[in-house]
């Protein structure tokens, strides 16, 4: 059960342990104390990390596809202590509930969810953090809702990318396929395969396509992983198998110029220089153009992968900060308290 009586969605026995963070797994500290939250949705909860003051509204933070709040354990320490971060898992991700059998998973529903965040804790304007799929989310949601973006920072990814329409009709076409069998790989209740701790590492590593260091995969791992109930020295992988197969197509290039134009909020896009930009780059320099126009967008680049801000936070965090003080939130957070998640009680080794 969570904070709000709701049942814990699950598609097996959950008797064994979760990890709020690497160390309910290894006794290492956190890397910053936070308060484990839960949000509910229809379907469940929302899980994440409340960092710092909980009486004024926090930054929030999302993170990329098949990751969770963790993505953010090795920045949030080098904000300034007065700021407050709120790094949720999306749903199928983390500790938050997955999608119902059945519900196909949609990366435009996040705009959705960033909503009902909002409301959960009357928020009346959004200052955000994201990386990757969540750059991208923040970039649409920017678009969509002009007047509640107080402010956006997109890490390394900056706009929905674009493919040749047989590309486009080949991925849904598998995708589709893929998404049934693990739809119904899912209702089977078996528990997944399993690894030992350094194997999950080697997974995490290779599995972001060597993105990740790999000192730095534990803090990724902690909140994807489970306890297995048949092998006491194992552990598997807990988020839904059904995110390999995300239907992440949203527009055109006419649209996302468009979504470009509309942002009016103080926009901070930071890229890494040895990561790939996704597309073709001349899609990413048109829309880029578009975006150097406005007085309020600043762009920042350094040396790094797709996950630098894991990898080497301290490169990116002086341009965070400073656009966090001109920029975030300055208003009390409103009268609703976090809602402190029973995962936090039970989740210690």
């Amino acid at each position: 059960m969570n904070a709000t009586g709701n049942t814990l969605s699950t598609y097996f026995d959950t008797k064994g342990s979760r990890y709020r963070h690497i160390g309910d797994l290894t006794g290492e500290p956190p890397t910053r104390e936070f308060t484990e939250i839960s949000i509910p949705v229809p379907w469940g909860y929302l899980a994440g990390k409340w960092y710092g003051p909980q009486e004024i509204q926090p930054i929030l933070g999302l993170h990329g596809w098949q990751d969770n709040a963790g993505t953010f354990d090795l920045l949030v320490p080098l904000l300034p202590p007065h700021v407050a971060f709120l790094s949720v898992d999306l749903p199928g991700h983390g500790l938050s509930s997955r999608l119902p059998d059945g519900c196909y998973y949609n990366s435009i529903d996040n705009v959705y969810l960033i909503r009902v965040i909002m409301k959960e804790y009357k928020w009346e304007k959004l200052y955000m953090i994201g990386h990757s799929m969540s750059s991208i989310i923040g970039f649409v949601f920017a678009a969509l809702y002009p007047d509640e973006m107080g402010m956006l920072i997109g890490l390394d990814a900056l706009k929905p990318h674009q493919r040749s329409p047989h590309k486009i009709l080949r991925s849904i076409e598998t995708r589709m396929i893929g998404f049934i069998e693990e739809d119904e790989r899912n209702r089977n209740k078996d528990e997944p395969p399993s690894y030992i701790y350094n194997e999950l590492i080697e997974r995490v590593h290779f599995g972001s396509f060597q993105s990740l260091n790999q000192d730095v995969c534990k803090y990724m791992m902690a909140r994807n992983i489970q306890k297995s109930l048949k092998y006491p020295d194992k552990y598997y992988f807990t988020r839904d198998r059904r995110l390999k197969f995300y239907n992440y197509t949203i527009g055109s290039q006419e649209l996302c110029n468009e979504m470009a134009r509309r942002i009016t909020c103080p926009y901070l896009f930071i890229k890494a220089r040895q990561s790939l930009y996704f597309e073709d780059k001349k899609y990413y320099d048109e829309t880029m153009n578009v975006l150097r126009a406005k007085k309020n967008f600043e762009y920042f680049e350094c040396d790094g992968t797709h996950h630098l801000h894991m990898n080497n936070p301290e490169n990116i965090i002086d341009p965070i900060v400073d656009f966090i003080e001109k920029y975030g939130p300055r208003q009390r957070a409103g009268a609703k308290e976090p809602h402190i998640a029973n995962i936090e009680k039970q989740s210690k080794l």
